[in-house]
């Protein structure tokens, strides 16, 4: 405990003397909590002698993030931070998912009535906390139990310690709905084996709880009947060291492997067919191994990428291909800058359109713009990696007093 509390001062004297520096804006970056009456319900906190739990409360939602969630959990995690009778903090949502993400479809409605600084303010506040969490001085447990997708493992992942279990479901559909994948994605799944990243950010296929092991995205595995167990265990505990969580969550994890019919099974295809330059050249890749091997996976795939905005495809291509060299704040400051593009329909509206064909009308037939590869040009994708105008705030992350991880 002594470490943590030794770290938590020196941190927070950093604060003190670098703070006079933002001062005098700072009252600008504040969100409005005010128009939010049930924000504590958003995010309930139970709280143990030595620790806190975070759950996510928007079940009717799928726990679907909105801009007052994100706050709320990015306040709680500082004030835990700074609590030196805090040893370590968990995760979890409510009822039967972890995170579904973004609320897209609440975006979708903030734009189409033109409020798209409410947008830019969710993104802000999310990729904030998600860099919080991924510089986190305390051990952090996400318990990812059901649904855990876009936006979901963001705010998730970045932690020391993640338990799937087989109720899990993790994906980042992202690209079907005209968006990419965001909240730190292309700084994880570019480090996952070979290019198993570029495969999941394009196709948006699942992988589930022993997959996320094998892959590493996953730190434990446990059944969802013994979470009960898990949580009452941590909830006895009175300690800040990672190894005595670590040796509290194997003594209930369970040993797996994927089984035969798992995505994993297919590494070398998926290597052949996703380390392209291209996404012309992926298809193309693909549209080979599916003569030669006659594998009904190869036309999935290709299938799913058919269904995807071919924007998005190019933009989320490029941005795991960056995201391989590069730092988790250098993703997110990127990131950003890629949403700010989409919300701002500087390009195109293909996350609107997405939102409406997918989850709003859902006749699932997006007219997308450009409606093909071919038609996009380098200068479209370019502009989503462009740093923003000079009237637009990037994304300011406190690098100098939180150092990120590589």
């Amino acid at each position: 405990m002594q470490r943590v509390k030794a770290l938590v001062a020196l941190r927070r004297c950093c604060v003190q003397r670098l703070g006079s520096l933002s001062h005098q804006r700072s009252f600008s970056a504040q969100p409005n909590y005010a128009q939010d009456d049930n924000l504590q319900d958003l995010v309930l906190v139970e709280g143990r002698a030595n620790s806190r739990t975070s759950i996510l409360n928007r079940p009717s939602a799928v726990n679907a993030l909105n801009t007052a969630m994100a706050a709320r959990l990015k306040r709680l995690y500082e004030s835990w931070e700074e609590n030196p009778d805090i040893g370590f903090v968990l995760m979890k949502g409510s009822g039967t998912a972890f995170c579904s993400g973004a609320d897209v479809v609440s975006l979708y409605h903030l734009l189409n009535e033109g409020n798209v600084e409410e947008c830019k303010k969710f993104f802000d506040t999310l990729y904030k906390f998600v860099y919080l969490q991924g510089t986190y001085l305390k051990p952090h447990v996400a318990l990812l139990d059901g649904v855990t997708m876009g936006g979901g493992a963001g705010i998730a992942l970045p932690g020391m310690f993640r338990v799937a279990t087989d109720k899990t479901v993790f994906s980042h559909p992202e690209a079907q709905i005209g968006f990419h994948p965001d909240a730190g994605a292309s700084f994880y799944l570019s480090h996952l084996p070979g290019y198993l990243g570029e495969y999941l950010a394009l196709t948006g296929d699942k992988l589930n709880g022993v997959e996320m092991i094998a892959c590493c995205l996953a730190t434990h595995y446990a059944l969802k009947e013994r979470l009960p167990s898990i949580e009452d265990r941590l909830s006895r505990l009175t300690t800040d060291s990672p190894s005595v969580i670590e040796t509290s969550l194997a003594q209930y994890g369970d040993i797996v492997y994927p089984d035969k019919r798992s995505i994993l099974s297919k590494l070398d295809a998926i290597d052949r067919c996703f380390s392209h330059d291209t996404v012309e050249e992926i298809v193309d890749a693909l549209e080979k191994e599916a003569s030669d091997s006659f594998d009904e996976w190869c036309k999935t795939a290709l299938k799913k990428l058919k269904e995807a905005s071919p924007l998005s495809l190019k933009v989320t291509l490029q941005s795991i291909h960056e995201g391989r060299f590069q730092s988790l704040d250098q993703c997110l400051v990127r990131e950003y800058r890629i949403s700010h593009t989409v919300i701002s329909k500087r390009v195109s509206d293909d996350f609107s359109e997405g939102v409406r064909a997918r989850l709003v009308d859902k006749d699932f037939a997006p007219k997308w713009d450009p409606p093909s590869l071919e038609d996009i040009s380098k200068d479209m994708v370019d502009c989503h990696f462009s740093p923003l105008p000079e009237v637009e705030a990037e994304l300011d992350l406190p690098t100098a007093l939180r150092e990120p991880f590589v």
